[in-house]
């Protein structure tokens, strides 16, 4: 999604269609529930991220944006590969797992990718 440029989380929910503005809310919430106390940013490729200070690549570690037909779910490398059995019915890349937009977001595999990346995170600084 293409906007002009945001400075919160809520602009760029705001910008996006109202039938997938929940859905966007309930992958910000999952992601603050598994990442508690992680900064909530824009300023890494204008999309909603979040950090952990002290961490390479900005200590960002996740990601979320949405682009018709899905919402997505940016995450470090390698947690996508290392969890290809449970993501096999999704749209995905080497770090952005797809969700359509007309279905449930999946609460707990979305907090389940969020921990893994931040265990990558973790352990790429070492």
């Amino acid at each position: 999604m293409k906007n002009p440029k945001m400075q919160t989380v809520d602009e760029y929910i705001a910008l996006c269609p109202k039938e997938v503005q929940e859905k966007l809310s309930e992958v910000r919430t999952l992601i603050q529930k598994a990442a508690p106390g992680a900064k909530e940013r824009m300023d890494y490729f204008d999309m909603p991220g979040y950090s952990y200070e002290g961490y390479n690549y900005n200590g960002m570690f996740v990601w979320f944006s949405f682009k018709k037909p899905y919402i997505r779910l940016h995450l470090r490398p390698p947690v996508i590969d290392d969890h290809k059995k449970e993501l096999l019915s999704y749209t995905k890349t080497k770090s952005i797992l797809s969700f359509p937009m007309d279905n449930e977001i999946p609460g707990e595999l979305v907090k389940k990718l969020v921990k893994a990346s931040i265990d990558v995170m973790k352990e790429s600084n070492k």
